[in-house]
C-alpha cells in the first residue's frame, strides 16, 4: 500500500485481535508508526504477535497496555507515546466488547462494563488525543489536518439489537460523540469520523459464522453475500486517516456488505 501515512503516529485501541489488529496492520503498511494497544497483561502475547507481523512486513510500532475505561491509564498511555515519539497524529478508537443478555435479565455490571469500555473509553481516548492535537498544532509536513480520530462504531448505531441493548446503546452514543467532536473542533482542522462495520469475521462474533448453517443464515442479511474481513476495515481506516479524505468529517461510514439496506425487504419483507 502506498505510504500515505508516512511520518505519522497512530494509536489503535483494542489492537491485539480482530478489527483492531487488522487496522493496525493496514496503518503500518501505509507508513504509520503504530501503537498496538492491549487491555490487560493476559492479552500481551497477542499484541506482541500483531506487532511481530507488522515489523516482519517492514512496519514500525510498539505495544502499549491500557484499559481504556480507566482515566489514569489512558492519560499515561498518551503521555508515554508523546514522550517516545513526540506526538500523536491518529487515534483509532476501536476497543470494545459485548456482555449480552436479555434486557430483563441484564445486570448493572453487564451494562456498566460495556458502556465503560465502548463509550467512556472512546471519550477518554478522544479527549487525550484532542488535547495533544491542540498542544502541538498543525504538522503540515505530514498531514493537512491537525489530527484525525476514527471512532469504531457499528451498524447497530442504526439497527436496534434486542438481546444486546447495552452494546447498541454504546454505539448510538458513539455516533453523537463523534458528530459533536467533529462540530466542536472542525475549525481547528481536527477530523472525526466513525467506521460502522457490519458482520466481520472476528472472535467477538464467532457464533455468527463458525458453522456453515450459521454463515448461511448470516448471508440472508448481507446483499453482497460475503462476510467482511478485518482488512476491509483497515483499508477504510487508512483512507480516513489520510489526506485523501480531508473533506470528510462528522461522517458515519457503513462498511457492511449492504446490511443497512435491510436485505429482508428485497422480496417485500
Amino acid at each position: 500500500m502506498e505510504s500515505v501515512l508516512k511520518g505519522q503516529i497512530a494509536i489503535i485501541t483494542g489492537a491485539s485481535s480482530g478489527i483492531g489488529a487488522g487496522v493496525a496492520k493496514s496503518l503500518a503498511a501505509a507508513g504509520a508508526t503504530v501503537v498496538v494497544n492491549y487491555p490487560v497483561e493476559a492479552t500481551k502475547p497477542a499484541a506482541d504477535e500483531v506487532l511481530k507481523e507488522i515489523t516482519d512486513a517492514g512496519g514500525t510500532g510498539i505495544v502499549a497496555q491500557c484499559d481504556v475505561s480507566k482515566e489514569d491509564q489512558v492519560i499515561k498511555m498518551f503521555a508515554d507515546v508523546v514522550a517516545q515519539f513526540g506526538t500523536v497524529d491518529i487515534l483509532v478508537n476501536n476497543a470494545g466488547l459485548q456482555r449480552d443478555a436479555k434486557f430483563d435479565e441484564m445486570t448493572l455490571d453487564q451494562w456498566n462494563t460495556v458502556i465503560n469500555v465502548n463509550l467512556t473509553g472512546q471519550f477518554l481516548c478522544a479527549r487525550e488525543a484532542i488535547r495533544e492535537f491542540l498542544r502541538r498544532g498543525p504538522r503540515p509536513e505530514v498531514s493537512v489536518a491537525t489530527g484525525k480520530i476514527i471512532c469504531m462504531s457499528s451498524v447497530h448505531e442504526l439497527i436496534p439489537w434486542g438481546g444486546h441493548v447495552n452494546y447498541a446503546t454504546s454505539k448510538g452514543g458513539i455516533k453523537m460523540l463523534m458528530q459533536s467532536l467533529a462540530q466542536e473542533y472542525g475549525d481547528r482542522k481536527i477530523r472525526v469520523n466513525s467506521i460502522c462495520p457490519g458482520a466481520i469475521q472476528t472472535p467477538i462474533n464467532r457464533a455468527a459464522w463458525e458453522t456453515p448453517q450459521a454463515l448461511n443464515s448470516l448471508m440472508t442479511l448481507i446483499p453482497y453475500n460475503r462476510i467482511g474481513q478485518p482488512q476491509d476495515i483497515g483499508n477504510l481506516a487508512v483512507f480516513l486517516s489520510s489526506d485523501l479524505s480531508d473533506y470528510i468529517t462528522g461522517a458515519s461510514i457503513f462498511i457492511d456488505g449492504g446490511m443497512t439496506v435491510f436485505e429482508g425487504f428485497s422480496t417485500n419483507g
